[in-house]
């Protein structure tokens, strides 16, 4: 008989990362192509590794005390570009149970052959959610045809890990190398979320230069949240710290955009807003615990 597997110990965690990418395999395989990677880098000058792997990512985080939400993004028909696997990444989280959570990846482009393969990575490999990058994917969200993808990920209780705003792939590079950032519209989600009212749905990054329609749409619908990753908090717009520390303080996720921003640079950066230490809990922990259905040993 297996041992069984560890577990995520929410008491024990300093924090929770709702926005990790697996960019590198165990086999050498990137997510993006070296330009994509190179452009990316230099748009968010971090000095991290741009590819480490999930095993890599999972010490990172043991050693912080924080778990992780881990995804790749597959945009294989957008950029012709091989996906990595989200199967791979489901199992290494298995191993890594006690820090690392799986959210799957399917190129909504695809159609019915990503509704069936977002059902094996659903009822096979556990993964609790997924991520989707309309500008890099090439997909407009609110476009009829992915309603049974919709359909699908709410009947099973996941998460939609949404990228909006401008973003940092692409960058700098003559056409942003076709990326089209109207297609990460917050407005185009909401036609999602109204449509789906059981699909919790995330809207990551400060969604510059939308951020006033993340805000709407976090007050109005119940099933939708905000991430705070992809930015410095000292570059976020005022009014989303001032919604994050009152309104909203149940309705906003800690996440970083690791390996393009430490976590450690963004909480120290954190550290400095003046956000409410109730606000800044829920923010970094427990907003996070309960949409994940994650329970602390005091049962909070």
């Amino acid at each position: 008989m297996s041992a069984a597997a560890p577990e995520i110990r929410v008491d024990d965690l300093v924090a929770i990362d709702m926005h990790v990418h697996v960019e590198a395999d165990g086999h050498g395989h990137f997510a993006l192509d070296q330009e994509l990677l190179d452009a990316s880098a230099a748009y968010f000058r971090s000095g991290a590794d741009r590819t480490p792997t999930i095993d890599r990512i999972a010490a990172l985080y043991r050693d912080l005390r924080m778990a992780a939400v881990v995804f790749t993004v597959d945009a294989s028909t957008a950029l012709g570009q091989p996906p990595l696997s989200s199967v791979e990444i489901a199992e290494a989280c298995r191993e890594n149970a006690d820090v690392l959570i799986p959210f799957g990846s399917v190129d909504p482009n695809n159609g019915a052959d990503a509704v069936a393969h977002a059902r094996v990575l659903i009822e096979d490999h556990g993964v609790r959610g997924f991520k989707f990058h309309p500008s890099l994917q090439g997909f407009d969200p609110s476009d009829r045809k992915h309603w049974p993808l919709y359909d699908l990920l709410a009947q099973h209780g996941m998460i939609a890990l949404f990228h909006t705003g401008q973003t940092g792939i692409g960058a700098g590079l003559p056409g942003g190398r076709g990326i089209r950032l109207r297609l990460s519209e917050p407005m185009l989600i909401d036609d999602v979320a109204a449509a789906f009212p059981s699909l919790r749905i995330i809207l990551a990054h400060p969604a510059v230069p939308w951020v006033d329609q993340s805000i709407a749409m976090a007050t109005h619908k119940a099933n939708v949240f905000i991430d705070l990753s992809g930015w410095s908090p000292k570059y976020f717009p005022p009014q989303l710290v001032r919604q994050a520390g009152t309104i909203l303080k149940h309705k906003v996720l800690f996440g970083s955009d690791y390996p393009l921003i430490t976590p450690e640079r963004w909480m120290s950066d954190f550290a400095t807003l003046e956000i409410p230490d109730g606000a800044r809990h829920l923010i970094m922990k427990g907003n996070a615990a309960g949409l994940l259905g994650l329970r602390s040993e005091a049962g909070s």
